[in-house]
């Protein structure tokens, strides 16, 4: 063996430092991402405000002005195999706006009367009924005063201890002119 041949020669210290070079310029980017990511997705939306399950939400002062009537329920099963359950009905517009936007709070029951499930679901009209029902945000096509629209609200799941019998419908939220 010639001396410079053996492991701790300056050919194989070179050769060992450029093995190793990749992992640190690797480890470098990682950090340098997870930095990034770190400061950037720190300015998260504040998170909405709880909505109380154990009260009813106040009604929109417009809410007088529109009926709600004729409401029934059904239910059927989606291409998953389960339950989904649907609100029908229609709403009157008796007062002196365009509707472009409705908010319904739907409140089921369990057999003491307390509140099982609470909903705020924005008011999907009914467009087509045949071959299938066909939905369209009441913003497509407002509702005008002294005109009825049909609604639909969709449900995938309702409460365990839900008693049976139909929702109360309140109206908490009114868009329009």
């Amino acid at each position: 063996m010639k001396p410079g041949d053996g492991p701790l020669s300056s050919a194989g210290q070179a050769e060992a430092e450029r093995s190793w070079l990749p992992w640190m310029v690797a480890a470098c980017v990682v950090i340098a991402a997870v930095v990034m990511v770190t400061l950037l997705g720190g300015r998260a939306k504040p998170a909405p405000p709880e909505v109380d399950q154990t009260k009813v939400s106040a009604l929109d002062p417009y809410a007088a002005k529109l009926l709600i009537s004729g409401v029934k329920m059904s239910e059927a099963s989606n291409f998953a195999g389960s339950k989904v359950t649907y609100v029908e009905g229609q709403l009157t517009n008796k007062g002196d706006k365009t509707l472009t936007g409705v908010t319904i709070e739907v409140v089921f029951r369990n057999s003491l009367g307390e509140i099982a499930q609470k909903e705020m679901m924005p008011a999907m009209l009914i467009r087509t009924r045949e071959p299938y029902i066909d939905t369209e945000p009441v913003e497509a096509a407002p509702i005008k005063p002294g005109s009825t629209a049909d609604f639909r609200l969709v449900f995938d799941h309702l409460a365990d201890d839900w008693n049976q019998q139909y929702p109360e419908l309140r109206v908490t939220g009114i868009q329009g002119s």
